[in-house]
C-alpha cells in the first residue's frame, strides 16, 4: 500500500469540513502522473496536513493572523520571508496551515527546507507529500518559474537553536531568498511570527546528530508550552519591480535588499509583540 493511498483512506476517515474540501478543490496541482506532483506534493496529503494540525491551529497555539489575504498574491511566483524559532519547527507547521486557510484562491506554500530534512526517515517523504521541497537552487528555480509560492526562513536553524535570553533577535540572515526573487522577477512577502520564541525556552543544546538532525535542544519544557501565535504579514517587497534580473549577480543589490527584508521582519516582530496582551493572550 502507497503511502499517499494511506493517507488519502485516513483523510476519509478523519473528516474534512465542507470548507477545507473547497480548498482542496481549488488548489493548484501539476500531477507528473504518479498522483503527485514532480516534488512530491499530492493534494490527499495536504489536506491530512490540515486534519492534523487543526487542533493545534485553532485550540492550542490559537493562532491570530493578520494580513494574509491581503500580502499574498492570488496567483504568480512569491516568496514569504519569516523570522524562523521555538526548537522544533511548530512554526513554519502553523504559517503553513495559515496560508493554506486564508489566502485567497487557496496556495499551498513550498516550504523550502534545510539539507538534512528531506532525509529524516518517514517525515522526510511526508512533509515532500505536504508542498517542502529540499533547499536547492534548482529546485527553487522550477518552483518559481512556474509561479509557485516559496516559504523560506532566512534564519535557518540557527533561528530554531537560538537561547531564549535572544528571542526575538533575528539570527544571521541568509541572503539567499532575495537573490531567487530578483532572478525570478518575484516579490518578497515579510513575515513576523510572534508566539513561538516562547514555546520551549532552550537554554542549551547537544551537538549529536541523530536521524538527519543537527543537534538535540535542551529545554526547560518537555513539550511545547500552549503560547497563543500571532502571525503577521507585511506590505510586498517588490524586488520584481525594484530590481532588474542581472542584480541578483551584483552582491551589493542582494545584500540591500536582504537588508530591507530583514528590517520589514523586524518590524513586525516588534509591532506584534506590542500589540499582544500576553505570551497566552
Amino acid at each position: 500500500m502507497s503511502l499517499s493511498l494511506d493517507i488519502a483512506r485516513l483523510v476519509a476517515a478523519a473528516g474534512l469540513s465542507p470548507e477545507a474540501r473547497e480548498r482542496l478543490k481549488s488548489l493548484r496541482f501539476r500531477d507528473a502522473g504518479h498522483g503527485y506532483d514532480a516534488f512530491g506534493l499530492h493534494p490527499e496529503v495536504v489536506a491530512f496536513g490540515e486534519v492534523v494540525l487543526a487542533p493545534l491551529y485553532d485550540r492550542y497555539f490559537r493562532v491570530s493572523s493578520y494580513g494574509c489575504a491581503e500580502a499574498v498574491p492570488a496567483s504568480g511566483p512569491a516568496v514569504l520571508a519569516a523570522n524562523h524559532s521555538g526548537a522544533i519547527p511548530i512554526d513554519g507547521a502553523m504559517l503553513w496551515l495559515d496560508i493554506l486557510r486564508r489566502s485567497q484562491p487557496a496556495r499551498v506554500p513550498r516550504a523550502v527546507a534545510d539539507h538534512f530534512v528531506p532525509m529524516i526517515p518517514l517525515l522526510g517523504t511526508l512533509f515532500a507529500r505536504g508542498g517542502m521541497v529540499g533547499g536547492s537552487r534548482g529546485n527553487a528555480r522550477v518552483l518559481l518559474e512556474a509561479g509557485e509560492l516559496l516559504m523560506i526562513f532566512p534564519e535557518g536553524v540557527p533561528g530554531v537553536a537560538k537561547n531564549f535570553r535572544d528571542r526575538y533577535k533575528l539570527q544571521e540572515w541568509r541572503m539567499g531568498h532575495v537573490e531567487l526573487a530578483i532572478r525570478h522577477g518575484a516579490p518578497v512577502i515579510p513575515v513576523g511570527i510572534v508566539g513561538p520564541e516562547e514555546q520551549m525556552p532552550q537554554i542549551g543544546r547537544i551537538p549529536i546528530q541523530l536521524a538527519g538532525l543537527p543537534f538535540i535542544p535542551v529545554t526547560l519544557t518537555p513539550l511545547p508550552l500552549p503560547v497563543r501565535y500571532h502571525i503577521h504579514y507585511g506590505e510586498p517587497i517588490r524586488t520584481d519591480r525594484d530590481y532588474r534580473p542581472e542584480h541578483a549577480d551584483d552582491p551589493a543589490a542582494v545584500r540591500e535588499a536582504a537588508a530591507r527584508v530583514k528590517a520589514a521582519v523586524q518590524a513586525l516582530l516588534d509591532a506584534g509583540l506590542a500589540q499582544r496582551q500576553g505570551i497566552f493572550a
